[in-house]
């Protein structure tokens, strides 16, 4: 579905992403673990048009996408929830998910998204009047998911959903991203947590200064011994 061949982006003089190559096939759940810096929120803002990429090739089934402004990006079926999830906090939880639903094709199936999002977060619904600046943070993250899913995207790009979270709340957001991509919607995630990414992907990318050093199946991954060391914590 997505494949990025040899891509490279930056902020001015600075290039945070070197020759990256990755996959994300068809309905599949796809992690990205590595340290901070790694230049994982950077490759999830080159992916979605919020930056520029330098060099390389993006494609999204087949059809060159790189140099896309974000919105374009959105109409091309990718959607982003961004590290902190940035949402309108003055705004209801249902006016940022109508937010969400700002292209055409999502706008005419509002009703139909809405009660999608209600169906997999029943807390948002409870909640659909409340301002969403009010909400915890686990709701908050929901609200974000739910307002990406608005636009109702073939690719979702989940930067660092588990942040910040009490662990009650990341175990449910995971629940509903597997439930999310069993639906049919390939995921792209970028996760600190290695452990908890790995356990909900069907294949994983470790990046380092801006390359990706290691690339296998999710299963590999959690048995390689330099994984387990660096990011699992063991060994």
């Amino acid at each position: 579905m997505l494949s990025l061949a040899a891509v490279s982006a930056g902020y001015g003089s600075f290039q945070a992403l070197f020759d990256v190559s990755l996959e994300v096939p068809q309905g599949e759940a796809v992690g990205v673990i590595g340290p901070n810096g790694a230049g994982k929120t950077t490759l999830m803002r080159g992916i979605s048009g919020l930056l520029p990429l330098r060099d390389g090739v993006m494609t999204l089934e087949g059809r060159p996408v790189g140099g896309l402004p974000a919105h374009r990006m959105v109409e091309q079926g990718i959607a982003h929830v961004p590290e902190n999830r940035r949402l309108f906090p003055r705004l209801s939880v249902e006016d940022n998910l109508r937010i969400g639903a700002f292209i055409p094709q999502a706008r005419a199936r509002f009703a139909d998204g809405l009660d999608r999002v209600y169906g997999l977060f029943p807390r948002l619904k409870e909640r659909r009047h409340q301002l969403a600046g009010t909400l915890s943070g686990g709701e908050q993250q929901m609200c974000a998911i739910g307002r990406a899913l608005m636009a109702r995207p073939k690719l979702l790009l989940l930067d660092e959903p588990s942040l910040g979270l009490a662990p009650i709340f990341v175990e449910r957001i995971f629940e509903i991203v597997k439930t999310i991509n069993e639906q049919g919607t390939s995921i792209l995630l970028v996760e600190q947590n290695a452990l908890m990414a790995l356990d909900h992907a069907h294949r994983g990318y470790v990046m380092e200064t801006g390359h990706i050093v290691l690339a296998d199946d999710a299963e590999a991954l959690k048995t390689n011994e330099q994984v387990r060391k660096t990011y699992l914590g063991e060994g």
